[in-house]
């Protein structure tokens, strides 16, 4: 006869050793988080400038010259750009362009969430195929996460052709933290758009509330849209496996403006690429004025002291960005760390109060401008696929003065005794936040 006996007793674990094991469980959640953290961070390949061979302004025209020529990048003549402010003016003219394409329609996009206006583009860009026009979709798997499918599916059925950029698989993990930020619609390969706007509800709207965000997106024809359907081709042949090409996506395009064009797309890995390299130079070559609209103020180390040396010789500088209204509270808190030091070189600070603000601009002393995709921060720098083009017009940075100008009507400027008057905590609240800055 078998006699079952009763298993020991299981030993209890002293809280000394409960204390270890959660300790270990926590570095090991930690080293995790690190580990992801560190996900598609790059290292430094090329070293900041320190210099600039020549003495002119911005104004000069050796500085478009030198601004192309070490991006490696054509200087376009005969463009025209032309400001598109808030929903309003934005969604409106987009999808006019789409109801008028013949041949084809390229649509790279971030943020596309929910809501009417992202139907309303699901079913224009579905008519477009419908006529017979070519028609492709390529989202960001992260940014249009809370995308409905169905919409999709729609699409897919119309004849649409809809590309997802690196979908979130375990097998991408070292490639997940690169993302496509770039913001393109390109019609016919002759009419482009790009800017801040993403395909959401949020962006409907004149800024008139908190539920209706401020943002600026540009029209562009000319020679320089060429360019711009290049920074869609490069992702869609990463997404699709489809190499664009043929005269309908890149006609020849004939001089319709007075704007002078750099088209910049940056990559991961670029570290001093086109887009910090572009800051760095019209910062070093600015005499009279740098104004600054970003959601986010984050900015890499290098290119910060540009804009804090450019206030110290004399150089008005204006920033202008979000207030109570923000995207992100993290992204605000990281931002007050540099308050102190931008007040003390004399940058006025403007928090825009109605609404987030999401313009991405910089207009370098009533010459230069640079408009696309790229917030001020480091993970545009480093860690995204990133659009832009520096216009060199001196009646589109007027324009865009004027519209600067407003918005500082609707902030509120942040003075010293502001800063001087945060405690001990908000003080080591914001330190912890700007221990992210390569991610945020």
């Amino acid at each position: 006869m078998n006699v079952v006996e009763n298993p020991a007793p299981r030993p209890q674990l002293s809280p000394l050793q409960r204390r270890f094991i959660s300790f270990l469980i926590l570095l090991g959640a930690v080293s995790l988080f690190w580990g992801l953290y560190k996900i598609g961070v790059s290292e430094p390949i090329d070293s900041p400038p320190q210099a600039l061979s020549i003495p002119a302004g911005a104004k000069a025209p050796e500085v478009a010259v030198s601004l192309a020529a070490n991006l490696n990048a054509p200087l376009l003549e005969g463009n025209r750009v032309t400001l598109l402010e808030n929903g309003d003016e934005i969604f409106p003219a987009m999808l006019g362009s789409i109801r008028s394409a013949r041949q084809s329609v390229n649509l790279l996009t971030y943020v596309y969430w929910e809501g009417e206006i992202a139907h309303t583009f699901a079913n224009e860009l579905s008519a477009a195929a419908k006529r017979g026009v070519r028609v492709r979709v390529l989202i960001d798997a992260f940014g249009g996460k809370s995308m409905d499918r169905a919409w999709v599916e729609m699409m897919r059925s119309a004849g649409c052709e809809v590309a997802w950029f690196r979908p979130l698989r375990w097998n991408m993990l070292d490639r997940v933290n690169n993302r496509t930020h770039r913001k393109a619609l390109i019609i016919d390969g002759r009419v482009a758009y790009t800017g801040g706007v993403g395909i959401a509800q949020q962006w409907v709207g004149n800024a008139q509330d908190a539920d209706h965000w401020r943002d600026d997106h540009f029209r562009l024809e000319g020679p320089v849209v060429r360019y711009i359907q290049g920074s869609f081709a490069e992702n869609w042949h990463e997404a699709s496996g489809t190499v664009l090409a043929g005269d309908d996506l890149f006609p020849s395009l004939a001089p319709i403006g007075n704007a002078r064009a750099v088209p910049i797309s940056t990559t991961p890995g670029d570290d001093f690429g086109g887009i910090p390299f572009t800051y760095w130079l019209l910062f070093r070559a600015a005499q009279r004025e740098v104004l600054i609209a970003t959601p986010y103020y984050v900015p890499d180390p290098d290119i910060g002291l540009g804009l804090i040396e450019a206030a110290r010789r004399g150089v008005r500088v204006t920033l202008l960005i979000p207030g109570p209204h923000q995207e992100s509270a993290v992204v605000r808190y990281a931002s007050y760390t540099y308050y102190r030091e931008l007040l003390e070189a004399g940058v006025r600070i403007f928090e825009y109060q109605p609404t987030v603000m999401h313009t991405k601009l910089v207009i370098v002393d009533g010459a230069w401008a640079l408009i696309g995709s790229p917030n001020f921060d480091s993970r545009s720098i480093e860690l995204n696929y990133e659009n832009a083009v520096a216009v060199y017009d001196e009646a589109f940075a007027a324009r865009l003065s004027e519209s600067f100008a407003h918005d500082l009507t609707r902030s509120k400027e942040v003075a010293r005794e502001d800063v001087e008057r945060w405690g001990v905590f908000a003080r080591a609240r914001n330190a912890l936040a700007a221990l992210l800055r390569e991610q945020l």
